[in-house]
């Protein structure tokens, strides 16, 4: 036998006979009185809800669902910023067999017609803000349940939403009524997640309730979690950052999410302190958002993000985890272990669970030094996403005859087996003969105390090839200086702390930045601004 083959059904065999419903039955019963989810909005106290409230709460939302006609295998809206009602409807769809649609907010309404036809989704549950899209880009849905409130903001006109687009109340939804008898299938659809489509429209990624369950028990392992870890959730729910790493990873090793409606800086500290948060999934803004505060006595473990950043880690006195992985993936084919982080910059190793290889545009395998595209191969249905639905050319151009999957990243490996992004290199500039990290740059400028944000690009220069300069989101310090003083006194600061060739040549005031995929700031679109210095 073929070891691919051995190593397809021992993945296989290590997850028959259970789904999602499984996983939270057995804290359920195992510890009822634990708090699974705690709700942090912005406005009003905080909620909680213990393992047992969960299954509860999320089984009745599943049988109003099924009392209004979603069966097994029917696919469901959840149009939702982060709140409790999107983890309770996922679980809910969950428990009834029925795939949960979580959708970018962010959506227009051509995306929501798209979805809408992929997916042909029965239902949507979603807040007042979006109901009228919803309903004006997917008319033929059979209801939508819309909750009382925007991400914690309550809206006491939801009733008038309601009826202007014949919707129901979310809170009408729960039902006493029995579920129908759902025989464990961990092959069994669980969800849908589009990618954020460049060059060409978004893919439905397919998952199981395998690939669910695989995502929170690898990422759970990764991390090392425990019954007694609390994380905070303020990446959005609908992507596989927050639902797979956080959500899923916290609820497989039974501790607690703290759910926010979005990152906030101001808040931050304070509800890690609040909860003893032990660890979070972090992006590039929330380092340099958080870096011109004061850093209390906190929990935190660690924090996971885009690379091992030790610099970082140190200065919030907590260890620094580098991953990669995507919706395809579930979880981190590359990672970092919170032990042995690795080097400045990496995204860690090949995960056990996972083989990858690294192929040059000539099909050659690149040797360490070398950029090539990253392949990664596993399990369909179980270690990898089962499919693009309903999209036959996409799953045939994504996969080879060996099952290795292009994931389309340019990554680079070096002779020690650590990987790189190799896009990090977009956000390096050569000054000269020197290389330079925007982000070191990034952190010194956010200790001013006189931005809220920045972003620190290269300007093509006629002599030193590149050159320096930061788009700037000021706050109410740095609005009070004039341009001249702003721009001295960010330069002055460079000067005091960074080598002369890593000095500011320019200051650009904005009132927000482009963004990417998980608000990641796309410093493509900032470069093309800069005219290049030639003279």
């Amino acid at each position: 036998m073929k070891l691919s083959t051995q190593i397809e059904r021992s993945r296989t065999t290590s997850m028959a006979g259970l789904d999602i419903g499984w996983m939270l039955r057995q804290w359920a019963e195992r510890t009822p009185q634990q708090a699974s989810m705690i709700w942090q909005p912005f406005d009003g106290p905080h909620q909680t809800w213990s393992y047992l409230q969960l299954l509860q709460e999320a089984t009745q939302i599943a049988s109003g669902l099924h009392d209004r006609g979603v069966k097994t295998g029917d696919f469901v809206f959840l149009h939702l910023d982060n709140s409790p009602e999107f983890v309770l409807s996922w679980y809910a769809c969950a428990l009834l067999g029925a795939v949960a649609v979580s959708t970018n907010t962010h959506s227009v309404a051509r995306d929501m017609v798209y979805f809408s036809e992929v997916t042909r989704a029965v239902a949507a549950i979603t807040q007042p803000q979006y109901a009228e899209l919803i309903r004006g880009a997917c008319p033929d849905l059979a209801f939508i349940a819309v909750t009382d409130h925007d991400a914690g903001h309550h809206r006491d006109d939801h009733s008038t939403v309601i009826e202007a687009i014949n919707g129901i109340s979310f809170s009408t939804l729960p039902s006493s009524t029995p579920l129908p008898e759902l025989i464990p299938d961990p092959l069994r659809n669980l969800s849908v997640q589009f990618t954020s489509g460049t060059t060409s429209r978004p893919k439905a990624v397919l998952w199981t309730h395998a690939n669910g369950l695989w995502a929170g028990k690898i990422s759970a392992q990764h991390m090392r979690l425990r019954r007694d870890d609390t994380t905070l959730v303020y990446m959005p729910l609908f992507h596989t950052n927050a639902q797979g790493y956080s959500m899923l990873a916290t609820h497989w090793s039974g501790g607690t999410i703290v759910v926010q409606p979005k990152f906030s800086a101001s808040r931050f500290w304070e509800i890690v302190m609040q909860h003893r948060i032990t660890w979070a999934s972090m992006i590039p803004f929330a380092y340099k958002a958080l870096m011109a505060q004061p850093v209390p006595e906190h929990k935190m473990r660690f924090w996971g993000g885009p690379a091992s950043l030790p610099a970082i880690g140190a200065h919030f006195n907590l260890e620094t985890i580098g991953w990669w992985g995507m919706t395809e993936t579930l979880t981190h084919g590359i990672v970092t272990d919170v032990d042995h982080p690795g080097p400045q910059g990496s995204l860690g190793r090949v995960a056990p669970e996972y083989e990858i290889e690294i192929r040059q545009a000539n099909g050659k395998i690149a040797a360490p030094g070398e950029k090539g595209v990253l392949h990664i191969r596993g399990v369909r249905g179980i270690t990898l996403f089962k499919e693009y639905y309903r999209n036959p050319e996409a799953n045939q151009k994504a996969f080879d005859e060996e099952g290795w999957f292009d994931t389309g990243d340019l990554v680079r490996i070096d002779s020690n087996g650590w990987l790189y992004f190799s896009d990090r290199e977009k956000d390096m500039l050569k000054v000269g003969a020197e290389n330079v990290a925007a982000s070191e740059i990034e952190s010194v400028l956010m200790q001013t105390g006189l931005i809220d944000e920045c972003a620190v690009v290269a300007q093509k220069h006629y002599m030193l090839d590149e050159v320096p300069v930061v788009f700037v989101i000021l706050n109410a310090s740095g609005k009070a200086l004039s341009e001249p003083e702003l721009k001295t006194r960010l330069t002055n600061h460079c000067i005091e702390n960074l080598a002369s060739f890593k000095v500011i040549t320019d200051v650009h005031t904005v009132t927000e930045l482009p963004r990417s995929t998980l608000e990641k700031i796309a410093k493509n679109e900032l470069r093309e601004r800069l005219p290049a210095i030639t003279q």
